[in-house]
């Protein structure tokens, strides 16, 4: 028996789904909010969570990445009343079981919830006979955008097909790799790691098959090659789709045969490797522009290994920064220094359009601003994340008509703020207008709407014709 948690304001689909759960034996708690449901959560432990896409107070998708960190593991079933196929690829990718339309069968949906806490159990089950945890080696960070991807790890280095992994510039694509090997069972087997964007166009089958001596010009001794190094274990292949369609087209049958003939020899080796492969590009557009080839890159992509990007892993920066920070002070010889609030502050805005590489290097160039001071300063980073923080905050916050008084005490009343701000923006427009137009008064009348002597009373009324006489003199 499970608890189950249903957190959805229609009453009839509420009923409906806790009829089915309580037909099995569960629990069922309710939650008509994402507000509620969050409390709950966070107080009970769930085997299983239905979720409404359209609740009171907001999309229900965007409580399904808090709902699925939870420790307890709860399987989340979206429930939802239309068909939208962005709406369940977004759950899908965020850790949903299943996503199910209101207009489904009991049937269905009571299966949905059986496999759902079936293989919850299964999950749990295996991870309390697990010998040893998880090798995460230099993966720094708890999001749950960073765990979900660790999860997946798990789960792809106890299987022995090929991986590919995507994510943009930075976000760490070998280290997930070294991951994978590392907590498999070829981990005391090689980890070959091959830039496809560095290999040169004339030596790059030379480099990856391996060639006989005399093969070609230079080739004064024999050469094993990356594919045979790697026998037994893992062939990483970063940019893949850096491959020229030749070498694609070689690859291609390697992969099938498992099988390497060195250039310039007559005898083909055996080679019992896993390959994990990286591309920062949509391979799917470049299959779609005839630059991959579609039977490549349905043998690479067996598994796939989608990265976050360091903007949707806010929670893990502050502790990012910190084991970067404390790395470079071990490094240069130089004693602990610490981030100050308003650096952190300043990390958490900054967009990381080169990802925790792009941090690192950050933290680098701090750690050698700040040379002997203990605590590092968001002064002590690039000017150039200073100016975009700086900038952006600028875009965010529409500017003041008043400064912000130093008390509540100081703050007027609503209707004395509302008079002075008219004011404010009436001195302000005639200033403009008068500016504009030169101080032609019949043009300021057409512009305006004003009479002439209603014009003449207000710029007397903000002195704008003394401010006028005051520049002439």
């Amino acid at each position: 028996m499970a608890r189950v948690l249903i957190i959805d304001d229609d009453p009839t689909i509420s009923y409906t789904l806790a009829r089915v759960a309580r037909r099995s034996g569960h629990e069922v708690d309710f939650a008509r909010t994402l507000g509620e449901g969050r409390d709950c959560a966070q107080n009970a432990e769930y085997g299983a969570i239905f979720l409404d896409v359209i609740l009171p107070d907001g999309d229900g998708l965007t409580l399904l990445p808090e709902l699925a960190a939870h420790s307890y593991q709860p399987m989340i079933l979206i429930i939802t009343g239309a068909a939208e196929p962005d709406g369940a690829a977004n759950a899908i990718v965020n850790g949903a079981w299943e996503y199910i339309q209101k207009s489904a069968s009991i049937s269905h949906i009571g299966q949905a919830l059986e496999r759902a806490l079936r293989h919850r159990e299964k999950q749990r089950a295996a991870a309390q006979n697990q010998e040893k945890p998880l090798s995460r080696e230099k993966i720094v960070g708890n999001s749950p955008a960073l765990n979900r991807a660790l999860g997946m790890v798990e789960q792809y280095a106890a299987s022995e097909v090929n991986v590919l992994i995507t994510g943009e510039t930075g976000v760490g694509k070998e280290m997930f790799a070294r991951a994978i090997h590392n907590n498999s069972r070829r981990q005391r087997k090689p980890f070959v790691v091959v830039d496809c964007a560095a290999l040169p166009e004339t030596l790059a089958e030379g480099m990856l098959f391996g060639h006989c001596k005399g093969a070609f010009t230079g080739a004064d001794r024999e050469r094993k090659g990356l594919v045979l190094e790697a026998d037994g274990g893992t062939l990483f292949l970063d940019e893949i789709g850096e491959l020229s369609l030749e070498l694609q087209k070689k690859f291609l049958r390697i992969l099938q045969e498992r099988t390497v003939r060195p250039l310039g020899g007559a005898q083909e080796y055996s080679s019992d490797f896993r390959l994990i492969a990286a591309t920062n590009r949509n391979i799917e557009d470049m299959v779609a522009a005839e630059t991959f080839r579609s039977d490549l890159l349905y043998r690479v992509k067996e598994l796939h290994l989608p990265l976050p990007p360091l903007r949707e892993r806010q929670e893990d920066i502050q502790e990012l920064a910190q084991v970067f920070v404390d790395s470079f002070c071990a490094q240069y010889g130089l004693a602990e220094k610490l981030l100050d609030a308003e650096l952190q502050d300043v990390l958490r805005s900054y967009s990381w359009p080169g990802n925790v590489r792009e941090l690192r290097n950050a933290m680098n160039f701090a750690v050698t601003a700040a040379r002997h001071e203990p605590l590092l300063y968001s002064q002590h980073l690039p000017q150039e994340i200073r100016i975009a923080v700086t900038c952006g905050r600028m875009e965010a916050s529409p500017a003041r008509l008043f400064p912000l008084p130093e008390s509540k005490f100081e703050l007027p009343s609503l209707h004395d703020y509302r008079i002075e701000a008219y004011r404010v923006i009436e001195s302000q427009y005639l200033a403009d207008l008068m500016t504009l137009t030169q101080w032609n008064i019949k043009e300021a009348c057409e512009i305006s709407g004003l009479s002439r002597s209603r014009l003449y009373a207000l710029l007397k009324e903000h002195k704008v014709l003394q401010n006028k006489t005051s520049a002439s003199s």
